[in-house]
């Protein structure tokens, strides 16, 4: 899941260390796309699903690294946004900033329909549009805290969200060194290239858009580093988060498709959940069930609270109506016009989601990742504009824009999720038509300094 957060409700003056940034961005990424979507990835390739991961974390690496890199030479409020108007004009900031705001929508939605499907697993009896307005209220509640209650909310949550993977990979080493007694065999290490890729290449092609979908966040690390006490340690901060996610994804992965055949995942149970189940820990299933939750609802709550924000940017910079800038200063400065077009927008979403819940998650999960690379794809190409790289630099530039590619051509060849790479499709060609029309209407005419 990822996130955009300026300091536009926040003092100047930065009030986070770098660890604290750390453990907000973990806890803003791990969400239902890791606890759920990889166990779609575990499906579509089977073991190899632990290549995916090192493969998406080295191209997280790459985007953070450039992102980085513009940030300490321009540092800015609306980050990768106004880097992309930078490189390339009015056009691609308006074009990212819209798409950033259209992927945090689609989270939201598949995030609320995870939730709303994981608490029937006690209350079974309940109306899944029951769960769903509870939540969206809490998440309004959360983000009307303010940063320094999101940031408080963010931080237990992420600590709890870790804590149950960590308890995994504990039960998962404990039942292999036989602590705990279970039925039946494990499939172990794969021997040959088969067992490795039991779907071909094709189904590992298509499993890297789900690993990327668990890595979305690592641009918080650019977003907020305006809120740090020390600006010099927001590279750092964002190396930690990513070599924490990416020790805590291989390493829980790599025990859960060593514990299971890959053909007993599924996107309705966890995989870890599934990787223990010959052991019939009865407490396990709840545990980790409320550890989605938690999960699923801090990604929503993140990226409500950061498209809220987000909108307030764009406003004022222009490339949203000035209305949506508008705060009521008695309530922590509220952005609500902003809140209330981000909250009809996961209204909407829910409605969706609910109305066809049976593949919907995989589409709209499969559509939220690939907006998501388009916006990395951006931070890329505008370090190529904005950045004097050398070889090496280039060559990491390449090297990432191809990973990215081909994560998102990968959703093509598989029937099951092709449908989000259209909806993804879909959205991205409006808002170039808007960017058009702003063009030919509204930009042309106005004084090109800004």
């Amino acid at each position: 899941m990822d996130f955009f957060i300026p300091s536009s409700r926040g003092s100047e003056k930065g009030d986070l260390k770098w660890w604290q940034l750390s453990l907000i961005g973990v806890g803003c990424t791990i969400g239902t796309g890791f606890f759920l979507g990889s166990a779609i990835g575990i499906k579509l390739t089977g073991p190899s699903i632990v290549i995916s991961f090192i493969l998406a974390a080295v191209g997280t690496y790459i985007v953070y690294y450039f992102l980085a890199k513009m940030t300490a030479e321009d540092p800015q409020k609306g980050s990768f946004c106004y880097y992309a108007d930078k490189a390339y004009g009015r056009w691609a900031g308006f074009s990212c900033g819209w798409n950033y705001w259209s992927s945090n929508i689609l989270i939201m939605g598949s995030q609320l329909t995870a939730l709303s499907i994981l608490s029937r697993f006690w209350f079974p009896n309940v109306p899944l549009w029951v769960f769903a307005t509870v939540y969206t209220v809490l998440a309004l509640i959360v983000v009307g805290t303010g940063n320094k209650g999101f940031d408080k909310v963010e931080n237990l949550l992420a600590v709890i969200k870790t804590a149950a993977i960590i308890m995994f990979i504990i039960l998962a080493f404990a039942a292999l060194i036989g602590w705990i007694h279970g039925d039946g065999n494990h499939p172990g290490l794969p021997s040959t290239r088969n067992e490795l890729f039991p779907e071909g290449f094709r189904g590992f092609w298509t499993s890297l858009i789900y690993a990327y979908y668990a890595y979305g966040g690592i641009e918080v690390i650019g977003l907020m580093a305006m809120r740090l006490k020390n600006k010099e340690d927001a590279p750092k901060a964002g190396i930690t988060m990513l070599i924490l996610l990416a020790v805590i994804y291989i390493i829980s992965l790599g025990l859960a498709v060593y514990m299971s055949e890959y053909s007993a995942f599924n996107d309705k149970e966890s995989p870890f959940v599934t990787a223990l189940d010959k052991y019939h820990l009865a407490f396990l299933p709840h545990i980790l069930n409320g550890a989605i939750i938690v999960a699923g609802f801090s990604t929503m709550t993140a990226s409500l609270f950061g498209i809220t924000e987000l909108l307030v940017t764009m406003a004022d910079s222009g490339d949203a109506p000035a209305m949506f800038s508008k705060k009521l200063k008695k309530w922590k400065s509220l952005p609500f016009y902003s809140l209330v077009l981000a909250t009809i927008g996961l209204i909407a979403s829910i409605i969706t989601a609910l109305l066809l819940p049976n593949k919907i998650y995989e589409y709209i999960t499969t559509a939220a990742g690939i907006l998501i690379l388009f916006n990395w794809l951006f931070i890329i190409i505008s370090a190529l504009k904005n950045l004097k790289l050398k070889i090496w630099g280039k060559s990491l530039a390449v090297m990432g824009i191809g990973l990215i590619i081909a994560a998102v051509s990968g959703t093509l060849m598989e029937k099951s999720i092709r449908p989000g790479f259209y909806v993804s499709l879909l959205l991205f060609a409006v808002i170039g038509v808007v960017a058009v029309i702003m063009h030919m209407k509204v930009w042309k005419n106005e004084n090109p300094a800004r």
